[in-house]
């Protein structure tokens, strides 16, 4: 359940006097507003940038917009750079960068279901590619829960 790892998550943040912050697109703030559903979140969450469209992608997270017109904003290092901006637009120790596809449809030659999320913090910088199955929603779902995931993984 996102719940009790967003509480996980939060806990381990907590702990370590840690912060984060997201850049989400295929989630449009999910991750970030799953983290605040946990009581004293707010000592932790710096913020959020929800960047649905391709170009807010660049003027709010500043991901290479060479990147974007070459690759498409479904793309591993997108995923990358909007962890980065994230973390560095918000002040945050650590910053997660979501795109994907969450269907019905594919997107740029990209098959709904793929998801690449981006984690970014000190001497970290590392994505996770995953496909995910299902509508909408869920595929949403198991974005936010492979991106809490992805994250306590490196706070354990």
């Amino acid at each position: 359940m996102p719940g009790s790892r967003a509480e996980q998550v939060v806990s381990a943040l907590t702990r370590l006097a840690q912060t984060v912050a997201t850049a989400e697109s295929l989630t449009a703030g999910l991750v970030c507003a799953t983290l605040t559903t946990v009581p004293g979140a707010s000592a932790v969450v710096r913020g959020g940038l929800v960047v649905y469209a391709t170009e807010l992608k660049t003027a709010l997270a500043g991901v290479d917009p060479a990147l974007l017109a070459e690759h498409g904003a479904v793309h591993p290092e997108v995923a990358a750079q909007l962890a980065e901006g994230a973390r560095d637009r918000c002040g945050a120790d650590w910053g997660l960068g979501l795109t994907g596809v969450a269907g019905p449809a594919g997107q740029d030659g990209v098959a709904p279901g793929t998801v690449h999320i981006g984690l970014a913090g000190a001497g970290v910088r590392t994505v996770r590619t995953s496909t995910f199955s299902g509508d909408r929603p869920a595929v949403r779902a198991a974005s936010v829960i492979a991106a809490l995931d992805l994250l306590g993984e490196h706070l354990s």
